[in-house]
C-alpha cells in the first residue's frame, strides 16, 4: 500500500513504524474499521489499553479514575475546578500538582509516543494525531463519520432499548464532548478536514 502521505509533514526512515491514528464520530463504526484494518494489516490496536497503562503508571484508584469520568464529563470551561479541598489536595498530590485531567493527557501523550517509536499499530482517538504531530514522530490521520441519521440508526440498532430522542440527545453530546477536548488540549478543530491525511464519510 502507497500511502505516504505522513512523508510530506515528517521526513520517513526504515527504522520508522506504520502507525495509523484514527478519529471518529461515535455511531460511525470507527472502532469496527479500526479493529479490522488492525487484524488485516496484523499490528496492534490501542484504545482503552492506552488509558488502562497511564491509570497503572499514576498508580490511581480504577474505581477513582476512570476513562468515561477523564473525557465525557470534560468541560473545558470547569477542568480545573471542583471536587471537595480535600479531593483537590489528594489528586494535588497524586499528579504532582497538575490538574487529574491534565496529569492523564500528558502521561497519555508520553505513551502514544512511545508506543509510536517502538511498533506498527493503529491508535484510536485520544488526540494522537497531534500528538505525534507535535513530537515529529511519522503517522496516518484518518478521520472516519457518518451522516447523523446513519450514526442514529446504527445506534440504534445496537441498543434497541434506546429512544429516538435519547440517541439523538447522546450523540449531539458526545460531538460536542469530542470538539472541546480535541480543541482544548491540541488547539486545532476536532474532524476538520485540513488536518487529516484522509477522511472518510
Amino acid at each position: 500500500v502507497r500511502l505516504n502521505l505522513a512523508a510530506k509533514r515528517e521526513k520517513l526512515s526504515e527504522n520508522d513504524h506504520l502507525v495509523i491514528c484514527i478519529s471518529r464520530t461515535q455511531g460511525s463504526a470507527g472502532n469496527d474499521i479500526g479493529f479490522e484494518l488492525a487484524d488485516n494489516l496484523k499490528i496492534n490496536y490501542y484504545d482503552v489499553e492506552i488509558f488502562d497503562q497511564v491509570m497503572k503508571r499514576l498508580e490511581a484508584d480504577k474505581d477513582a479514575v476512570n476513562d468515561a469520568e477523564n473525557f465525557v464529563d470534560f468541560n473545558k470551561y470547569t477542568k480545573k475546578s471542583g471536587g471537595s479541598l480535600k479531593t483537590r489536595f489528594r489528586e494535588f498530590n497524586r499528579y504532582h500538582g497538575l490538574p487529574k485531567q491534565d496529569a492523564v493527557f500528558f502521561n497519555m501523550s508520553d505513551l502514544i509516543c512511545n508506543l509510536a517509536k517502538t511498533e506498527d499499530c493503529i491508535i484510536m482517538g485520544r488526540c494522537a494525531d497531534m500528538i505525534l504531530k507535535n513530537n515529529h514522530i511519522p503517522h496516518i490521520s484518518i478521520f472516519i463519520t457518518a451522516p447523523f441519521e446513519r450514526r442514529m440508526q446504527r445506534v440504534m440498532e445496537m441498543h434497541p432499548d434506546l429512544t429516538e430522542k435519547k440517541v439523538k440527545h447522546m450523540l449531539k453530546q458526545l460531538d460536542r464532548q469530542h470538539q472541546d477536548y480535541y480543541c482544548f488540549y491540541t488547539g486545532r478543530r476536532w474532524g476538520n478536514a485540513d488536518n487529516y491525511d484522509l477522511c472518510i464519510n
